[in-house]
């Protein structure tokens, strides 16, 4: 295997690969910062372009893009809070309340060196232990399935600000939306009213640009409108410090080796990761009231969470030929495109191949952290730019983003409608992280319940009998507990004198 690998590495310094492996990550990382415009979209409007080139040369571009635009995600989460991509809906949590006190080099930074410790970390076990994370991911069925999407929903307690009650009310519109489209067991049409757009249900991305971008931004002109006129703000350039790199070190590693076990498991992406390592950091920190406040724990264990699924992905992929994520599945269209069938085979009758790809995620998430600590001083001079200028330039690349989507206007009016949304419950003070994350991980709870109550006649003993049902059930329970312990804790703060 060494042997392979060190070949591999040659491979990914060639002057045939290596420059294409700079302008995936290069391009990623701008694809990934502008709201709408998603890791999976960039590796699918590149696709194309693979067709002639060699195999090796042909991935690494496509696995770049992948890498890139996770961590590109963070750029406009941080300094705009709205998330690039779904899996940095976490990192605005911490991430964009740092930038507001004027630390946004600092944010960026921390970003990034988290995103590196993920992705590395996600590529070591990878290349180390990828049939036996595999043989543990072939373990999931539907039981599985839902005890892993009802952990994540137990997270909407720890997302939901001051207020619980609040943070469980936009989870049950977020909820509520989730249902809207066809029955996933009988396809019989619910909520559409008789409009065909919605038969297919409610994409998530117009969701994610209304809830976080287009609501943003009206919050930011309700500001220009009725504040007096500011200068600019100004930002501190100083990086993370080696205070910061030892605080967020051990989050990072634990949330990277969560993200790649996350990864692993086919339908669980990146999205889910994030929020997933985020709880726990909370759970497990000396200092939970910190997290949403600025927590540089909370910055890390979002960006390693969601960056260590780029390598997870790949293992049931390249082991099993089954896509991790939908990042995958197009990769998986890749492979075969260029004669290649993913599998176990494929270790031995193109070992060039996978040892390239291999050793090219190594260097890609090298590229991606010197990209992204030498562009920071770049990055942050978009906070400088008049909010006169800097507002429409956002609504208007938010409907791009939208529009772009499926090319469809039906996706831009339910982006500005979950825009005006997100305005009037940021009034009201309820948070909007617990809407999106109940899109995302309401089908896959609902749709494997059924499921499982299928498999076993009716009978929720599925809950109890499938050990890694029973780990997660006893997981969500205890994040519940925690939460509501913790919340109580900062309550008598609050009244005690």
């Amino acid at each position: 295997m060494l042997e392979h690998l060190f070949s591999g590495i040659l491979t990914a310094f060639s002057p045939s690969v290596f420059p294409v492996l700079i302008f995936g990550v290069l391009g990623g990382i701008i694809l990934g910062a502008l709201p709408g415009l998603t890791a999976t979209m960039g590796v699918a409007i590149l696709l194309p372009f693979t067709f002639g080139m060699e195999p090796t040369a042909a991935l690494v571009m496509l696995i770049g893009v992948y890498i890139g635009g996770i961590y590109g995600g963070s750029i406009a989460a941080i300094l705009l809070k709205t998330p690039g991509t779904p899996a940095s809906a976490a990192t605005v949590l911490d991430g964009h309340t740092l930038a507001a006190k004027g630390q946004a080099a600092r944010a960026l930074s921390i970003s990034a060196v988290a995103s590196f410790i993920g992705g590395l970390i996600s590529t070591i076990v990878l290349i180390a232990i990828a049939p036996l994370l595999a043989d543990f991911a072939l373990k999931f069925n539907a039981p599985e399935y839902f005890a892993l999407a009802l952990f994540g929903l137990t997270i909407i307690a720890s997302v939901s600000s001051k207020n619980i009650l609040k943070g469980l009310l936009a989870g049950c519109i977020g909820l509520l939306v989730s249902t809207v489209g066809l029955d996933p067991i009988s396809s019989v049409p619910r909520f559409t009213f008789d409009v065909m757009d919605l038969y297919s249900g409610i994409n998530v991305i117009p969701v994610l640009i209304g809830l976080f971008a287009i609501s943003e931004g009206l919050n930011q002109l309700e500001k220009l409108h009725t504040q007096k006129k500011s200068a600019p703000p100004k930002f501190d350039h100083k990086l993370l410090s080696k205070k910061d790199l030892k605080t967020m070190l051990p989050t990072a590693v634990k949330s990277g080796l969560m993200g790649t076990s996350i990864g692993s498991v086919p339908g669980a992406g990146a999205d889910i990761s994030a929020f997933v390592c985020y709880n726990e950091a909370k759970r497990s920190a000396n200092n939970p009231d910190e997290f949403g406040k600025g927590s540089v724990q909370g910055l890390a264990a979002a960006e390693a969470g969601n960056n260590g699924v780029t390598g997870g992905s790949l293992v049931p992929l390249l082991t099993l030929g089954v896509p991790g994520d939908a990042v995958a599945a197009v990769l998986l269209g890749a492979l075969i495109v260029q004669g290649l069938t993913p599998g176990p085979l494929l270790f031995s009758q193109s070992p060039e191949v996978v040892y390239g790809v291999f050793s090219s995620m190594l260097v890609a998430n090298i590229v991606m952290l010197i990209i992204g600590l030498l562009g920071i001083r770049f990055f942050c001079r978009i906070i400088e730019v008049p909010k006169i200028i800097m507002i429409p330039i956002i609504i208007f690349l938010s409907v791009i983003g939208a529009y772009a989507i499926n090319n469809s206007m039906f996706d831009v009016g339910i982006a500005i409608s979950f825009g005006l949304l997100g305005f009037i419950l940021n009034k009201m003070e309820i948070p909007s992280s617990p809407i999106l994350l109940a899109i995302i991980l309401g089908p896959m709870a609902e749709t494997n319940l059924r499921k499982s109550l299928l498999m076993y006649d009716g009978s929720w003993s599925f809950l109890y009998e499938r050990p890694i049902a029973l780990a997660f059930i006893v997981l969500a329970i205890f994040s519940v507990y925690s939460t509501m312990k913790l919340k109580k804790k900062q309550a008598m703060k609050s009244v005690s004198p």
